[in-house]
């Protein structure tokens, strides 16, 4: 639940060093400090904390990692519009069978391949545009209850 705070997190403090407002041998601490303050919790020590992330030490920086809650958006809006048009998917899921579904994105996603721009291919699929409801949707849906949300 607390990954896409992480992707934001992340962000900031990639702009900041982009920026010169922050000098990578201050990474660390800027790392602790942020994450106890979004979240009240700070790691031990380097490794689990602004280096477990193995895009920084691999060389990926600047623009990619937001890519992940993009992609988490998205999905939760696909399994919507599939859903809206197979209402037994989540049924079907549990029960092993995926048939439905996969001809769903097969249908609506795969065979368009790169012949529609991004917000083209998610209007088209799911008959608007991309937008974050389905995703808090899942979310409440999964962790509303547990938490009381």
């Amino acid at each position: 639940m607390t990954y896409n705070l992480h992707v934001m997190m992340r962000f900031d403090l990639e702009q900041d060093l982009l920026e010169g407002r922050l000098a990578v041998k201050d990474l660390p601490e800027a790392w602790r400090t942020r994450i106890k303050a979004d979240l009240g919790i700070a790691p031990d020590d380097d490794r689990d904390g602004c280096m477990q992330d193995v895009h920084w030490y691999s060389g990926g920086i600047g623009g990619s990692f937001q890519g992940y809650t993009i992609g988490n958006i998205l999905s939760a809006q696909f399994f919507a519009a599939a859903v809206k048009a197979h209402p037994d998917t989540p049924r079907e899921i549990a029960a092993g069978e995926f048939g439905k579904l996969h001809g769903w994105l097969v249908a609506h996603l795969h065979r368009h391949g790169r012949k529609f721009l991004p917000d083209e291919l998610v209007e088209r699929a799911t008959g608007e545009p991309m937008t974050i409801a389905p995703y808090l949707a899942y979310l409440r849906g999964k962790y509303g209850e547990l938490y009381r949300i």
